[in-house]
């Protein structure tokens, strides 16, 4: 088996080892599935879990792309022509409780090689982990960070503070100056030029970030699924849900990327919630829940410390 069809095969199974798990999880709904092709080459599973015990919507992708590399992306890496492959597994869940968080997760591996011999192929793997949640616990978020800083540590003891300082400055919502949640770790372009280690400990490290994602959801949903709410707990959710589409719709890379790849629509775009609101101007009552989780969303807020 080639390395590139031995990192399909296994984004495959991760992608059906979540959803399996995420189904037992909610006990009430289970996944929709829909197999799709792209023009230029491979395909893709979408599949989407909607209206279950604990997630309103969400969605578990995988896919893998190859074929000739779009222009616009060849000249943003450097390559005026060459073929490109492509695969990975991305999730978005959005719950009905607003005492759960939304949780994104993104594992994947890009590899280009030229049409002839003047360049060399080049490849590397992406990807990354974070919380949003509606109210923010800081006890929360140091458990949160302190199981990222963990698997981070058995690859290399610098990777936790790079990635989380990367997850901040990406997960930002730059025209309301606020952090989409509480952050997490994010990655791209790991390779052994950028990191001096070898190809066999990144695979590992993104493995063990994809097969971390359950057990970290898992813990959370299960603490605050039950938990009681309002209408005003409803409300400040589905503004926050607003903010995560700006922020999906604005400035992600992955839905451009997608979208610039031909990637198909639906797809890409399961990222966004059943439901989300806007209101003008809003401002949260000084010193309600809503002011108090208002105050954590900015970067360089060191987690561990609150673990």
């Amino acid at each position: 088996m080639t390395r590139k069809k031995e990192i399909e095969s296994w984004m495959r199974s991760l992608q059906t080892s979540i959803t399996t798990g995420l189904e037992q999880l909610d006990g009430q709904t289970q996944f929709t599935q829909d197999k799709w092709d792209r023009s230029g080459g491979g395909g893709g599973i979408t599949k989407v879990i909607e209206n279950g015990r604990i997630i309103e919507k969400g969605g578990v992708n995988f896919s893998a792309v190859h074929g000739k590399t779009p222009e616009k992306i060849g000249k943003a890496l450097g390559f005026e022509a060459s073929q490109l492959f492509a695969t990975g597994v991305s999730i978005v869940l959005h719950p009905i409780n607003p005492w759960v968080p939304i949780i994104h997760m993104n594992v994947r591996y890009f590899e280009m090689s030229p049409n002839d011999n003047h360049q060399k192929s080049t490849y590397w793997f992406g990807g990354g982990i974070d919380l949003t949640p509606h109210y923010v616990d800081p006890k929360d978020g140091g458990l949160f960070h302190q199981k990222l800083k963990t698997i981070c540590e058995q690859t290399a003891p610098d990777f936790y503070p790079k990635f989380k300082n990367w997850a901040d400055d990406y997960f930002f919502i730059k025209h309301r100056n606020e952090t989409r949640g509480i952050g997490g770790i994010f990655f791209d372009q790991l390779n052994e030029k950028s990191t001096n280690l070898p190809f066999n400990e990144l695979w590992r490290f993104v493995q063990e970030v994809g097969e971390g994602f359950l057990p970290i959801y898992s813990y959370f949903a299960e603490k605050y699924a039950e938990k009681q709410y309002t209408e005003q707990h409803q409300k400040w959710q589905m503004l926050r849900r607003g903010r995560y589409v700006e922020f999906n719709l604005v400035w992600d890379k992955g839905t451009k990327f997608g979208l610039d790849t031909e990637g198909r629509t639906e797809s890409i775009l399961m990222s966004l919630p059943k439901n989300a609101s806007w209101e003008y101007n809003f401002l949260p009552t000084p010193g309600s829940p809503e002011a108090n989780s208002q105050e954590w969303l900015k970067k360089g807020i060191d987690w561990i410390g609150y673990a």
